[in-house]
């Protein structure tokens, strides 16, 4: 664990070069990363989510590719085309912007339905088919997609299945005006972006991923997780609650959460902790809970509370 937590300390001091002053977003985007899962970023334009996403792209070896989602993008214009060869007269497939190990995603929610869902068999399969043709994604492959929230304008509300990929779902908020005024007399503010130098090489990359999977969970810590998931499929307040692609990423977060505490276990805190970012965003809510103004977060909470913790040593062993 000595190891991993150097290593995971040069990643996040990188990254927090760019991203001031928002310490548990930063840990909570890189726990992600090493869980080996999709992040979304949720906020109003300007708080950071594009330099975030960047950040974190520079620091690794591999290659990455932004994509602007727009409303007349199309689903070719991410996963890729057959297109004629000159001279040849062959057809052959040219790789979309997916074919990275990082894939930055603007504005998801710009782009049609129809666009959105072409990131779908990607996100969860790993892999483009094209003409009955399945083409594999170089690993690790992480998508980083952020969006405005749903009610600006021009906006396309991302489907329940599509949501249901993102392992996290974090928003940024605004820093606070100590860390602000730093902002404007940095690099940050004098540059269009700064440069964010690699710090690991997809081999690290690969044994910090390694590492998280090797953290233990409890058989009681399992019972924890899954108790919480099933009181959200019957709330009533809820049409949809966590799936068990929702499960599975609530353990493999809270294992990554664990391991940059230098620990290789996983403790009832460390599900506590990521419980709202892993969750809520695959919570949808009832039309009359709506109108309510009941909200997803606040309703985890008081689930959470409802289900009994495993605090007895036994229990974790």
């Amino acid at each position: 664990m000595v190891r991993f937590a150097e290593t995971y300390d040069s990643l996040r001091d990188n990254v927090e070069r760019v991203v001031r002053g928002k310490p548990e977003a930063v840990r909570f985007a890189l726990c992600c990363l090493l869980a080996e899962g999709h992040l979304l970023i949720e906020d109003v334009p300007g708080t950071g989510k594009t330099s975030l996403a960047k950040a974190i792209a520079g620091s690794i070896s591999g290659l990455w590719r932004r994509v602007q989602f727009t409303p007349d993008l199309l689903p070719s214009d991410i996963t890729g085309v057959m297109v004629l060869e000159s001279g040849t007269g062959r057809l052959v497939f040219r790789e979309g912007p997916v074919f990275a190990n990082v894939v930055i995603g603007d504005e998801i929610n710009r782009a049609s339905p129809k666009t959105q869902s072409a990131l779908l068999e990607v996100m969860e399969e790993r892999q483009v088919t094209t003409d009955g043709v399945s083409r594999p994604v170089p690993r690790p492959f992480f998508v980083i997609a952020t969006q405005n929230p749903h009610d600006f304008q021009g906006t396309y509300p991302l489907p329940d299945v599509q949501l249901d990929r993102f392992a996290m779902r974090i928003d940024l908020g605004y820093v606070d005006p100590v860390t602000e005024l730093e902002v404007l007399t940095s690099d940050v503010s004098r540059r269009a972006f700064p440069e964010v130098p690699a710090v690991l090489t997809l081999q690290d990359m690969g044994n910090l991923s390694s590492t998280v999977d090797k953290v233990y969970v409890a058989p009681a810590i399992g019972e924890y997780m899954i108790a919480i998931a099933s009181r959200t499929r019957g709330h009533a307040d809820l049409r949809l609650g966590v799936s068990t692609r929702g499960v599975i990423a609530l353990q493999r977060i809270a294992k990554a959460i664990a391991a940059t505490d230098g620990r290789d276990f996983v403790s009832p805190e460390d599900v506590q902790l990521v419980v709202e970012p892993v969750l809520s965003h695959r919570l949808s809510l009832t039309p009359e809970a709506e109108m309510r103004g009941v909200r997803r977060s606040e309703m985890l909470h008081e689930i959470v509370g409802s289900v009994e913790v495993p605090r007895r040593r036994s229990e974790l062993s």
